[in-house]
């Protein structure tokens, strides 16, 4: 080849494309903010208050420098950091301190790390998924799947790392997905599987006449207590148990969020037909990621980790709010 554009487009054909980064980058993409993150690369240089070099980054994360230089390269490249090129020195990017941050009131930080440290690794086995159709906890972690619940919160700290998923996710979408309708006329409020309870806040901010009954497993709920609602939430109330054996209680509005895609379409029908048997004209509130990219990967995921899968939107009337997550109000007939 005479020049290396001409070798460069000869072997890289689908150069600049979402394939060669796919083909050409995985697993560095990812991996590479799963690891600044917990390094606490963005950390570091929020409180410092100041753009870092990488030898000062590496002394306050524990790295080698040359380790550090690599990390930090990859990272302007990504455009998470900004890099002054006549001293070397790094700072975050507005993307970074706002999402990458463990101090941002809309950090991503635990988001990542649960991605990292668990779906990251039932992806490993994605192959294996589409050929077995079920989930791979067994092969990832060693745990019996049978109960899916069991096996996701299969310890105290892996219970916590979920609900702080959940909750950096909500903390993001979550008003937009209780405002995209206006549910004022609704008071009396339950949150089937309210995880961390981070939507329910947002109910209860959005609409200060309503209330918001969580209702959760016995020991999501101790945890929500312990780690995510206070006493100062006043308006947000718990009540433990299994949506599928045990009394669903009376509310007039039933939030279904992130829930019908864990489970089988039978599942799903035995779910909502109990809440339907409880809604007296009420009304039923479910999210869907219906962006087309984002619903497709999400089905994949789904696979991976649960019974369940994403499910078309096409019959139903919703809002697009513009976020991850829309939102479909249900309403009964009296």
């Amino acid at each position: 080849f005479e020049t290396f554009r001409e070798y460069d487009k000869c072997c890289y054909p689908f150069k600049g494309s979402l394939l060669q980064q796919c083909v050409l980058c995985a697993p560095s993409l990812p991996q590479t903010v799963f690891t600044s993150c917990e390094l606490g690369v963005f950390d570091a240089i929020q409180e410092a208050q100041r753009p870092l070099s990488a030898e000062e980054l590496s002394v306050a994360v524990g790295a080698s420098l040359d380790g550090m230089e690599r990390l930090l390269a990859a990272c302007t490249g990504l455009q998470l950091l900004e890099t002054h090129q006549e001293n070397g020195q790094g700072q975050n990017s507005e993307e970074a301190s706002v999402y990458l941050t463990r101090s941002s009131p809309v950090s991503l930080y635990h988001s990542i790390q649960y991605s990292s440290k668990t779906i990251y690794l039932c992806w490993h086995y994605l192959t294996d998924a589409i050929r077995d159709g079920k989930n791979q906890y067994e092969k990832a972690f060693g745990v019996n799947s049978k109960d899916l619940f069991q096996a996701l919160y299969r310890s105290d700290e892996e219970m916590v790392k979920f609900m702080r998923l959940m909750n950096s996710i909500w903390n993001i979408c979550g008003r937009d997905v209780v405002t995209a309708f206006d549910l004022s006329p609704f008071k009396v409020i339950c949150d089937l599987g309210g995880c961390s309870g981070a939507l329910a806040k947002h109910c209860t901010s959005a609409y200060p006449q309503c209330t918001v009954t969580i209702f959760d497993l016995p020991k999501v709920v101790h945890t929500s207590r312990e780690h995510f609602v206070t006493q100062a939430h006043n308006r947000i109330g718990f009540h433990e148990g299994d949506f599928f054996k045990d009394p669903i209680p009376e509310a007039d509005l039933y939030i279904l969020a992130r829930i019908l895609h864990d489970w089988t379409d039978q599942c799903c029908v035995e779910l909502l037909t109990r809440v339907w048997c409880c809604a007296a004209g009420g009304g039923l509130l479910y999210e869907d990621g219906s962006g087309p990219l984002t619903a497709q990967l999400y089905s994949l995921n789904m696979l991976v980790q649960t019974e369940g899968r994403e499910r078309s939107a096409a019959q139903y009337s919703h809002r697009f709010t513009g976020k991850t997550y829309d939102a479909v109000l249900g309403c009964k007939d009296t």
